[in-house]
């Protein structure tokens, strides 16, 4: 254990330990959770020299101002987010996808993120957390995970286990691209919903709520008429699965979703677009492109190449 710490100063919004989340847990009740936003999850930890399947810290919106204590350490931020550095009373703007080294009494102050929701803090090292089912990822819904399950706090200590010996600096030149169109295949209840329910679904635009969160991306716009049932019996629910309630505003399952749900599913997302769904902040406008399956898992495969591409490059 090293005497190496952060101290938080301002929690954030909504700031939490993530890492690749938990697989083949559905059937106990537990979801994956893990980083939202995979691509930068997994440029932050390249980036800062570690596996790729070291945990992070996430932040949504406003992130934390921290104040580091030890030894020489670097640390890296992505996503689309603006933050500063202190070093020895001089503060800077820093930039994404760059690596920077703190020593003493440092802080890094993440602002806030830009136009988009999530980010991501990576260590040269590893912070001194314990796993749940193999994961440190948290889901405050359900109290799982590191840190009894609960978003971080003020005033709170981030102990750090261990320190990379290597600590060289580096950067990647990324843009986080946006996305307005999200492609969608049909659901297991498409049929459930009137002609003019799936028209409107698959045609018009919606607005993201408010009230989305890392459980689901909550919809409004046209109400999508169902003409069979609005309830039907619980089923097993993966991420990117579209549910109408009675309501009929769509509500869109993210990491934290519960495992099985009773609303009818009229769509799931193609797993090519969730890095870039989840950033989409609230009061955006989102409209769906249905596309064959076929198509999803060739546009899926060329978005993990391209991943494993930009790791190259650092």
């Amino acid at each position: 254990m090293s005497n190496n710490f952060f101290k938080i100063l301002r929690a954030g919004v909504n700031t939490t330990f993530q890492d690749k989340g938990r697989n083949n847990l559905y059937h106990i009740g537990i979801p994956f959770s893990g980083a939202m936003d995979n691509r930068n999850y997994l440029l932050a930890n390249k980036l800062a020299g570690n596996k790729l399947d070291t945990p992070v810290i996430e932040f949504a919106y406003q992130g934390p101002l921290l104040k580091f204590y030890g030894d020489k350490i670097n640390i890296v931020i992505t996503g689309d987010v603006v933050f500063k550095l202190k070093q020895q009373d001089k503060e800077f703007d820093g930039n994404c996808y760059e690596t920077y080294q703190l020593e003493n009494e440092d802080e890094i102050n993440i602002l806030s993120t830009n136009k988009s929701v999530y980010g991501y803090l990576a260590i040269s090292g590893t912070f001194d957390l314990k796993l749940q089912w193999g994961s440190c990822s948290i889901n405050t819904k359900a109290n799982i995970g590191s840190n009894d399950g609960k978003k971080l706090e003020n005033e709170q200590e981030i102990k750090i286990s261990k320190l990379n010996e290597n600590i060289n600096k580096k950067k990647i030149d990324y843009l986080n691209s946006k996305i307005e169109n999200i492609r969608i295949m049909k659901g297991t209840n498409f049929d459930y919903f009137s002609e003019k329910g799936k028209k409107d679904f698959l045609e018009k635009e919606f607005t993201v709520s408010k009230l989305s969160d890392r459980m689901g991306m909550r919809l409004e716009g046209p109400k999508i008429e169902n003409i069979v049932n609005t309830n039907i019996k619980s089923e097993g629910l993966l991420k990117g699965v579209i549910q109408v309630p009675a309501d009929g505003n769509p509500i869109i399952m993210l990491s934290d979703h519960g495992t099985i749900g009773g609303y009818p599913k009229i769509a799931v997302v193609a797993s090519v677009d969730y890095d870039r769904l989840v950033q989409i902040s609230p009061g955006s406008k989102i409209k769906f492109k249905e596309i064959e399956l076929s198509d999803a898992e060739t546009l899926f495969k060329l978005y993990e190449m391209e991943t494993q591409n930009l790791l190259s490059q650092i």
